[in-house]
């Protein structure tokens, strides 16, 4: 997938991107994003449900997504919805460098019918994952509700994000964990983006990020 770079202003937001691959006994994943894309998505992980989260992802986060995934789906979906998130968590980590000049924090709600969800983003290189998210019911289409916590994990963790992700309220399955997927991007989105009144440098009183 050609990927476009969109309004990019000054040496900060040159080629923001990375492709990262990894294969295990278990699955093999593929992922290349360009941060400061235009929503561009390519998704193929064959489990219907999470490519449609991913899309949504993308599309809202602003970035140019592709991502093949080959997992052991005779087994479970488990897997391969952690590995992907894995993967586009090292991804991100990779394109974002040092982080110079970047906003660091971002926040969003969204609600989507009946449901509203938050989240919150410290684009920290000291990862942790906050999940305030509960299901009614087990599965949405073939696919477990309890993976979605796995996904958003292993991105936290191998992004080097501080994410807290929560469903203040909502009744249909669908829909909460959409909103959080939104909800995520549009935060990652504010956080990534370069501050037009930086100086360019780590946006930390350390004058670094981690640790």
């Amino acid at each position: 997938m050609p990927f476009r770079r969109a309004g990019v202003k000054g040496a900060l937001k040159a080629m923001r991107a990375a492709t990262v691959e990894r294969k295990t006994r278990e699955t093999e994943i593929f992922v290349a994003l360009e941060l400061d894309g235009s929503g561009d998505y390519d998704i193929e992980t064959g489990i219907g449900f999470f490519d449609h989260m991913l899309e949504g992802f993308a599309k809202h986060s602003m970035i140019d997504l592709k991502v093949r995934a080959e997992g052991d789906l005779h087994i479970d979906m488990h897997h391969t919805v952690e590995d992907v998130g894995i993967v586009m968590g090292q991804a991100v980590a990779k394109a974002l460098g040092d982080c110079s000049g970047i906003r660091r924090f971002g926040n969003a709600y969204i609600p989507m019918d009946e449901t509203l969800s938050r989240a919150a983003i410290d684009i920290s290189k000291r990862p942790y994952l906050i999940w305030r998210v509960n299901f009614a019911r087990p599965k949405v289409g073939d696919m477990d509700t309890e993976l979605f916590r796995e996904w958003f994990h292993a991105f936290a963790m191998n992004a080097g994000i501080c994410l807290h992700v929560e469903n203040l309220y909502g009744e249909n399955t669908h829909h909460i964990i959409e909103s959080c997927f939104k909800a995520t991007a549009r935060a990652f989105r504010a956080a990534l983006e370069i501050d037009p009144r930086s100086d360019g440098g780590t946006p930390s009183t350390k004058g670094v990020l981690g640790g």
